[in-house]
């Protein structure tokens, strides 16, 4: 595989179709001309080349995924773990009375929280205590813009677009 990279190619390519295309020069002289130049098959080789370093990548997204899964599991269980001790902690302070234990590293403490609301039975609450959610903005209908569009209407602050996307086959 050749050294040089494919933007220098493909700059190379243009640069041999500009000077071609200013001479005088038939449609099947100038593809011959490309042909033999070579050019073509390095920037085949390269892209094959880029192709292979790309699946060379996703092919470690399984492995990835499962630690992410493992490592998730791993700090959950972990959090868990922490407040278990500390209600266990909280439990037995209680139980005995102690509101307030000193160490040369922390001072633990029992402190009230502010007081909160139990609704035990949301059905009896009356209506000037009860949220209305937001409704959802409007969005536009892009199924339906394309569809007006294709039809030959036109729809103001709308137009269709093509890109292009890279196929390996």
């Amino acid at each position: 595989m050749t050294s040089i990279a494919l933007y220098e190619m493909a700059g190379a390519y243009r640069q041999l179709l500009d000077t071609l295309s200013e001479g005088d020069f038939d449609a099947q002289t100038i593809a011959d001309t490309v042909e033999a130049s070579g050019i073509v098959d390095d920037i085949a080789q390269k892209a094959a080349g880029i192709e292979m370093v790309a699946r060379t990548m996703e092919m470690h997204t399984p492995a990835l995924d499962a630690e992410i899964e493992r490592l998730t599991a791993l700090k959950k269980r972990r959090q868990a773990a922490a407040k278990g001790l500390r209600d266990y902690l909280r439990a037995n302070m209680q139980a005995v009375g102690i509101t307030k234990l000193e160490s040369p590293l922390f001072v633990i403490k029992l402190q009230n929280n502010p007081p909160s609301v139990d609704v035990y039975e949301p059905g009896l609450i009356p209506v000037e205590f009860m949220t209305q959610p937001k409704p959802p903005e409007p969005a536009p209908n892009k199924t339906a813009i394309a569809a007006a569009i294709k039809g030959g209407a036109e729809v103001p602050g709308a137009r269709l677009t093509q890109s292009q996307r890279l196929v390996v086959s």
